[in-house]
Formats: C-alpha cells, structure tokens, sequence
C-alpha cells in the first residue's frame, strides 16, 4: 500500500502464485501495474514431507516470507504430485471421481478429489489435492484458485505449440517425478507422469514413450524445463540417446526485477500468473 500526498490511498495490484509438492514450495508475485515480477523463489523442505506435514513446512514460509504478507488482488495455487490422470469430457462423470484415480493412486476415503477443466481440449484433469494447504491458504487470503500442474503445463505448451505442424516433446522435471507432454501438430497427443529415482529412469519411459508413438529419438525435438540444468545428470543421459535436446525457453510477456539464472525452474509457476 502507499499513501498519496492528498491521504488518498492508493492500492497497487499485485498477482501471488504459489506451487506446493511434498519436497518444496516455490512462489511468484506479480505487480500488474507494471507487469514486473517483483519475487521469485524457490524453498525446498528440510526433509521429504507427506500429506499431514506438508502444512507446518508451508506455515513456516508463510511466518517466514514477508514477500507473502501483502494484499493480492489474486491468489493461484498450484498442486503438484502424480495423484491425477485426465479423462475425456465426454466420458467424464462427476461421481466417478475416484473410479477415474483408483487404477493408478492408492485412495483413501478420506481424500478430496477435484478436477480442472481443460476447454480447448475437452479433457478433465483429476486429481487428489493438498486439501489442507487449501484451508490454509483460504484462511489467510479468502477466496484464490486452485489447480493441478497438469492443467497449467498442458495449456501453456498447448498455446506455444499450436501453429507447429511437426511433433513436439516436452519434459517437465520434478523433484521425483517428470511429466510427459507430447503434442503432435499442434494438438495434445499425451501426458503422462512417472516417478523417477534415477537418470535410467528418465530414458526409459522417455524412450519407450517414443517407441509407442513411432517417434525417433533420432529426429523428435525434445525440449525440457522444470528441475533440471545442462550439467544435470538428467540432461546428460537425454542427450546420450535423443539427438534434439534443449532447454525449453518460451518468451514472458512480463520482465523481471531480478531474473534467476536458471529461468526454467519456474516454468509452471510463472504460466500460473
């Protein structure tokens, strides 16, 4: 807030964006005014937490950010993990929910499942949210936005490939997961998210998903982003086995106060905003 000379108030706006996995939590503010983004950061956990101890780490950014006591004209949040798969609208049924989730996720039947929809595809992202990371954040903002990682992945890459006639590979890399997106002329051909523990990991689901498709390794472009860098051991065994290998670098509409030297890190979380 800042005070004019005449006590007038006057209110600048500014947009929050936060991202929550059980390793980390990452967030954005965005002053619209200026369509500046003011912070960006990444916290990662001390330690691996689960669905109850993820809030005390995500209490503990919050007592310790100041950057997120602030009025937001808009809040986003963005859940991330492997409990989600996408069913086609015109299949989709509200009361399914967990018939959907049940073949891929272990289900309790205390869980909450919500679902986004993805309109220019006709698709519904299911998916278990961080229900009491969502309490959290209503109490301390009112009313904001939730969804799943998926959804902002496949509809930002949906909106960078849709004049591309050729197949495209996109991978997303997580702390313990990737996500794999596959448009083929210009139109979503897969996604899929694997958990991975080693870079063998990565090859082999990405190979195979390739082999599937009839896509050659020695041909498909393949871009990625999330948590990984050239020098990464990931990047290395891509670059072993697949010939077009980058990191994936879209151009923002907004400029930054202090610019990350790894800009790829934060792809979802800015295409929240």
């Amino acid at each position: 807030m800042a005070t004019t000379s005449n006590n007038q108030i006057e209110t600048i706006t500014k947009d929050l964006s936060i991202q929550i996995n059980l390793s980390g939590l990452s967030f954005c503010v965005l002053n619209t005014e200026t369509n500046v983004i003011e912070h960006l950061e990444h916290i990662t956990f001390s330690t691996l937490k689960n669905t109850e101890t993820v809030l005390d780490a995500v209490k503990h950014v919050f007592n310790t950010h100041t950057q997120l006591h602030q009025n937001f004209t808009n809040v986003t949040l963005i859940h991330q993990n492997i409990w989600q798969t996408l069913v086609p609208k015109a299949l989709f049924k509200e009361a399914l929910l967990a018939d959907y989730l049940k073949y891929n996720t272990k289900i309790l039947k205390t869980d909450f499942i919500a679902y986004d929809e993805l309109l220019a595809h006709n698709i519904m992202s299911v998916y278990i949210p961080f229900t009491n990371v969502n309490n959290y954040v209503f109490e301390h903002f009112g009313s904001f936005i939730y969804k799943h990682q998926s959804t902002v992945l496949i509809e930002s890459l949906e909106r960078d490939t849709k004049n591309n006639i050729e197949s495209k590979v996109y991978v997303n890399f997580n702390n313990k997961s990737i996500d794999l997106i596959i448009f083929k002329a210009g139109k979503l051909e897969l996604y899929n998210s694997f958990e991975i523990f080693t870079p063998e990991d990565v090859i082999y689901y990405i190979l195979f998903t390739l082999e599937q498709l009839q896509l050659s390794p020695d041909t498909i472009n393949v871009a990625v982003m999330g948590l990984i860098t050239t020098d990464n051991t990931n990047y290395q065994i891509l670059y072993k086995y697949i010939r077009h290998v980058e990191i994936y670098k879209p151009n923002y509409s907004f400029t930054f106060k202090a610019t990350p030297i790894y800009l790829q890190h934060y792809y979802s979380i800015l295409n929240s905003i």
